[in-house]
């Protein structure tokens, strides 16, 4: 009754997007845009096989309608019912579990097509599953870019044969990543983008970046921002301070990213348009988003669980698990990151899952590519972190942050357990302790800073239009 691996490796391992003449026939074939995409497990059991089932005595949350209550949850054909299923329907027991919305992930990168090696959205979607998301949102650094509409249309066909969860796809902001030529937004949107971004890349160009703002606001969609002033940066590689002075490391200071949380905040104020700021790492961009919100500019800034659960003391190893991008900045971010959260000024939560092969991080600390895998530990670091060790914010105010909050910003029809809602529910034990270990990962990488750490909160089941797709114990 779960959702397996199944697909040809080397049909799934291209190393690069396939002709254009056969992307071409993908999105003559896709027709209108489909942006909800998931595939479908065989079943046995006739109601389970149309989605139809009881979660018993769990405690649902549901912040898109103010649900706090112990109650029976009910699924009939995939969605969400008022009304018992009929008779004979499979029972889940919940008993002593949070029954949540369906968890959404707005920021990872599968890799597919071109890198393979080190993630597929077949991989990816698992692990995913496995950290209890129904619902991921791929950035467009795949090889070559997703800067078109046949780009676009190959992922979500993609996905459609391979992956077990929905998976959403951006298009690039520009052609290539380049920061250079703007990538065609209105017939990407058209294909089935959610949301607009070059992240892995950031747009110098300032006046580039307000037409492709005012672009998207013609269409409804997101601005999502990687932000990094490159003049600054240059090529800092950690934290610029005390570590990198004593690693001899070049640095990466906090302004590189405070200058570009400001140019959004001037743009977003200036078009009307919704820009998000990914992965924030400084104190100095929680107190510009904190006040930019106060005026009701429509800005918004997400929170990776690394930046909060490491310092940068860890690269004193010159391990590359630890090196990303934004950096691990020191203790006071930290402090100024949680304390963001818990007022309100940063509304959602993500992994910038950035899978890579063992290969390429066991290499010196510069040479080697930023980024770490993230699905599978995300939501046991924030529940240990946020929840239980700092009291920051409650379980509703975490799962807002996962579900209706990223719905909302995307305009994705998810993130609810509203009746007649898609039934893309996620169970939750928020005090079970267990610990990773990166072998039993259901990623196509390894590349963690997180193995052997014990944490206190997991996903438990994972279950999308009705149908269960990962629990746990039943990995092997």
């Amino acid at each position: 009754m779960i959702c397996r691996l199944a697909y040809n490796d080397a049909a799934a391992s291209p190393s690069s997007r396939p002709p254009r003449r056969m992307l071409l026939l993908y999105a003559r074939r896709l027709g209108p845009p489909r942006r909800r995409t998931h595939f479908e497990p065989q079943r046995h059991h006739r109601h389970m096989q149309d989605g139809t089932l009881t979660i018993q005595d769990g405690k649902i949350i549901d912040p898109a309608t103010g649900r706090n209550e112990v109650a029976n949850l009910y699924v009939v054909d995939g969605k969400i019912s008022s009304v018992p299923p009929p008779e004979g329907a499979p029972v889940i027991s919940a008993e002593g579990l949070v029954v949540a919305p369906g968890l959404i992930d707005m920021h990872v990168h599968f890799r597919e097509p071109g890198q393979t090696h080190k993630e597929t959205i077949a991989t990816g979607s698992q692990a995913a599953a496995a950290g209890g998301f129904t619902s991921v949102v791929c950035m467009p650094n795949t090889s070559p870019p997703t800067d078109d509409p046949r780009g676009v249309a190959w992922i979500l066909d993609r996905a459609r044969q391979t992956a077990c969860i929905n998976v959403f796809t951006t298009g690039a902001i520009t052609r290539n990543l380049g920061g250079d030529e703007m990538a065609p937004i209105g017939s990407m949107a058209q294909a089935g983008i959610v949301a607009i971004t070059d992240d892995g890349h950031c747009v110098q160009n300032h006046e580039l970046m307000r037409r492709a703002v005012e672009y998207a606001r013609m269409f409804d969609l997101a601005v999502l921002d990687h932000c990094q002033d490159y003049y600054l940066v240059g090529n800092g590689v950690v934290h610029e301070g005390h570590w990198s002075t004593i690693l001899g490391l070049p640095g990466w200071p906090r302004a590189g990213e405070e200058l570009m949380v400001m140019r959004n905040i001037l743009l977003a104020e200036l078009c009307g348009t919704r820009i998000h700021c990914q992965h924030l790492s400084s104190a100095g961009s929680v107190r510009l988003l904190r006040n930019a919100r106060g005026r009701g500019v429509a800005i918004t800034g997400e929170l990776c669980p690394h930046h909060i659960a490491l310092t940068d003391k860890t690269i004193s190893s010159f391990d590359a698990n630890y090196k990303m991008n934004p950096p691990l900045r020191a203790q006071e971010d930290i402090d100024a990151l949680i304390e963001g959260v818990a007022e309100g000024t940063i509304t959602i939560l993500a992994s910038d899952h950035a899978p890579h092969a063992t290969f390429e991080k066991e290499v010196e600390f510069d040479q080697a590519p930023f980024g770490i895998l993230g699905l599978e530990t995300e939501l046991a670091i924030f529940l240990s972190i946020l929840l239980h060790r700092e009291k920051a914010i409650s379980l509703d105010q975490l799962i807002a942050m996962y579900t209706v909050n990223p719905a909302h910003l995307l305009r994705l029809r998810k993130g609810t357990l509203r009746p007649g809602a898609d039934a893309d529910i996620t169970l939750i034990d928020p005090n079970l302790e267990w610990v990773y270990e990166k072998e039993k990962s259901l990623s196509r990488s390894r590349n963690t800073p997180f193995d052997g750490k014990q944490f206190k909160g997991r996903a438990v089941r994972t279950i999308v239009a009705g149908k269960t797709v990962w629990e746990l114990g039943t990995e092997g």
